[in-house]
């Protein structure tokens, strides 16, 4: 490889990731002593959704975890950081969306079939090529940083929800608003000897089909769990599409930056939405640890 080879694949990686941006790893534990009613978000479709998203959870930041350290040899140091950061804190968002979801399970929920569908779609990619796996990753990081934007901008998403449980979902949100360019960025390099095209074309399709499963199977799993309150037929369905498409409407508030995210020179960095983890930060300083 000649000097100018080299030089052209370090400036592959021109993402606007903030230079002063530092990932913490927020040590915090939820919902160990904590007794929320079942509702834990003040009505039934709430409830459903985030019960059901927290499901995925651990076996899906387990599988991005993998994804993104399958692709970082070679990484400049300060991706490299990032790298250990990220894997840091998805461990610890496992580890608390775990005890949460035995609140759950407590309350009576049986939750175990939306683990047992995680955990058979990933064992579908074994055989897939690492990048793929990265390229799957970094659509739903994208997915939980417009989540995480919108459940920190907007006070209505957790307004009457036990207030232990807004927590840890707020703590959630922060550390995803703080490495969403991580998958990004490890992807830029994983890429770097790919046409733009070719790279753009891959993560849009992509992003395409995991949209499509996204709300696929989330959908299916909130009214499996609404059916379990005794909720079924046309009233489940509406209230459910109600919570997400209008109020709150997590969904409809999310569609401009999932539109964004087709745009041939996107990076998550684009819109420097800091501001939201000091609405969470500042709160809990002791818990804060640099990252190594």
């Amino acid at each position: 490889m000649n000097a100018l080879s080299s030089l052209d694949k370090t400036a592959a990686r021109t993402a606007p990731t903030p230079e002063d941006l530092t990932i913490t790893i927020r040590d915090e534990r939820f919902n160990r002593d904590s007794t929320p009613k079942r509702w834990w978000a003040g009505e039934p479709f709430g409830t459903a959704w985030h019960n059901a998203l927290s499901a995925t959870f651990p076996r899906g930041e387990a599988f991005f975890i993998e994804a993104v350290k399958a692709h970082r040899e070679g990484a400049d140091p300060k991706l490299e950081a990032e790298i250990r950061a990220f894997v840091k804190q998805e461990i610890n968002h496992t580890r608390e969306h775990i005890a949460f979801n035995r609140l759950a399970e407590d309350h009576g929920y049986d939750i175990k079939a939306i683990d047992q569908r995680v955990a058979e779609m990933l064992a579908l990619t074994k055989d897939r090529p690492a990048i793929a796996n990265l390229a799957v990753t970094m659509a739903l990081e994208h997915y939980t940083a417009m989540m995480a934007a919108e459940f920190l901008a907007n006070p209505a998403h957790f307004e009457n929800a036990d207030p232990e449980v807004r927590a840890m979902w707020r703590w959630h949100s922060a550390e995803e608003i703080e490495h969403k360019g991580v998958a990004y960025d490890t992807w830029n390099h994983a890429t770097r000897d790919w046409s733009r095209w070719k790279a753009w074309k891959v993560r849009s399709l992509v992003m395409i089909s995991v949209t499509a499963r996204f709300f696929k199977n989330r959908w299916i799993d909130s009214l499996n769990l609404l059916e379990q309150d005794g909720i079924t037929g046309w009233k489940a369905k509406w209230g459910l599409f109600k919570y997400l498409a209008i109020k709150p409407g997590i969904v409809r508030r999310i569609f401009p930056a999932w539109l964004a995210y087709f745009k041939p020179c996107f990076h998550p960095w684009d819109h420097d939405d800091r501001e939201l983890i000091g609405l969470y930060e500042g709160e809990f300083e002791d818990a804060l640890l640099p990252a190594e």
